[in-house]
């Protein structure tokens, strides 16, 4: 039964790679210590990161003259949305609703009142079928990354270029969250509604982190679809759409812990600029993002015990499968707060270790206790076994 719940939920890929039979009192073991996140296989975590599951609905998503405030300034758009809302009976159709929505502003409004109904009302998860594809406003024109114009022409300042980039990575961010929902809500028994909530949240933030960089483009005179932008995020999202462990491992581990990297670089040049309000911006929603890579970590590690498999070595066999390639320069401090151990990621980390020979990770040394705990057990069964024997008449 167990087994047949995995097929439903790997590619046919991931199962013949990391699915190979194992022995039964593995796969029980990892069976009972796999029914949340926060399994006996304890992995080093973010420690705001159940705090963050706590504070659920963030109502801040104006910028202030000190910093993000809330805004009850309500408009035409938000009661349509709420109207649009009112129809859908689960996480996951409110999820497919916000994917198959075009305009930006809209997008990003229907996203927080789809996440702010699903905590106040408590409602299912569900199972929704996905759009292929979300649904995208004319502009801006999408390009390849090479097509991306140069700042200098652009006909963009420096700080509204970044912000424009930055607005639609965050954007792109809303649905790749959504789709992440609804393409995996018919496994909801296997992973658990904490899965959801969790990722249901995460577009939450984005929806906020795009209302910030809509608002500030708008004060410095531009909007977003000025210039190109090009869509390789959605299509790393495309290359896991049958794979859950592929999923966590393409975005919330590469594509949002690249944000991690870039985020204080981009602080540092906005501070250069002379643009001190939208490096505020930019250095508080890279601060958050912290927490959407600790969500990715927290179930990458959860899937791997799933499968019963290391998470390290699945992770680099993942990006080897897909073609990923990881270039640094790394922000070591802040993927060391996410809880992204440096040997998944860095080479040169990884051979330091060996040649200091550094203890192996938390993980893998809980996993090796296990195993030894379960030959110790074997062996007192064994012996128990051939005393039982020695001791019956009929030995």
């Amino acid at each position: 039964m167990y087994q047949a719940k995995l097929k439903t939920m790997f590619s046919t890929t991931l199962r013949s790679a990391f699915c190979s039979p194992l022995p039964p009192h593995t796969l029980k073991l990892t069976n009972a210590l796999s029914s949340s996140p926060s399994s006996s296989l304890q992995h080093p975590q973010w420690p705001g990161l159940q705090n963050w599951r706590r504070n659920q609905l963030n109502q801040k998503r104006f910028w202030g003259p000190n910093g993000p405030t809330e805004t009850s300034i309500e408009s035409n758009d938000d009661d349509a949305c709420a109207v649009a809302l009112m129809g859908s009976k689960s996480l996951a159709e409110m999820g497919a609703l916000v994917l198959s929505t075009p305009d930006p502003l809209t997008k990003s409004k229907l996203s927080h009142m789809a996440f702010s109904r699903w905590v106040q009302e408590k409602l299912p998860v569900g199972v929704f079928q996905p759009p292929s594809r979300p649904a995208r406003p004319p502009k801006p024109h999408l390009v390849s990354p090479k097509e991306i114009p140069d700042p200098k022409k652009s006909g963009l300042p420096l700080n509204a270029f970044m912000l424009h980039n930055l607005a639609h990575v965050e954007l792109n961010a809303i649905d790749l969250a959504w789709d992440t929902v609804v393409r995996f809500s018919p496994h909801s028994e296997l992973l658990g509604e904490g899965f959801y909530d969790d990722f249901a949240h995460v577009a939450d933030d984005e929806s906020r982190h795009f209302a910030w960089c809509l608002q500030r483009l708008a004060e410095l005179g531009f909007s977003y679809g000025d210039i190109p932008a090009h869509n390789m995020l959605w299509r790393e999202c495309e290359k896991s759409s049958d794979n859950v462990a592929a999923r966590l491992a393409l975005i919330p581990l590469v594509q949002e812990a690249r944000g991690l990297d870039a985020g204080p670089r981009l602080v540092k040049r906005l501070v250069g600029f002379g643009d001190s309000r939208t490096s505020n911006i930019v250095a508080r929603i890279a601060d958050e993002e912290v927490a959407h890579v600790a969500v990715g970590v927290s179930w990458f590690v959860f899937v791997c015990e799933k499968m019963g498999r290391t998470p390290c070595s699945t992770f680099k066999d993942l990006l080897k499968e897909y073609n990923v390639e990881l270039k640094g320069s790394f922000n070591y401090t802040a993927r060391d707060v996410a809880g992204i151990p440096r040997e998944w990621y860095d080479q040169m980390s990884s051979n330091k270790q060996d040649e200091k020979k550094e203890p192996l990770s938390d993980v893998c040394k809980l996993e090796l206790r296990l195993a030894m705990v379960y030959e110790r057990l074997a062996c007192i069964i064994s012996m128990e076994k051939e005393n039982s024997n020695l001791d019956s008449p009929h030995g």
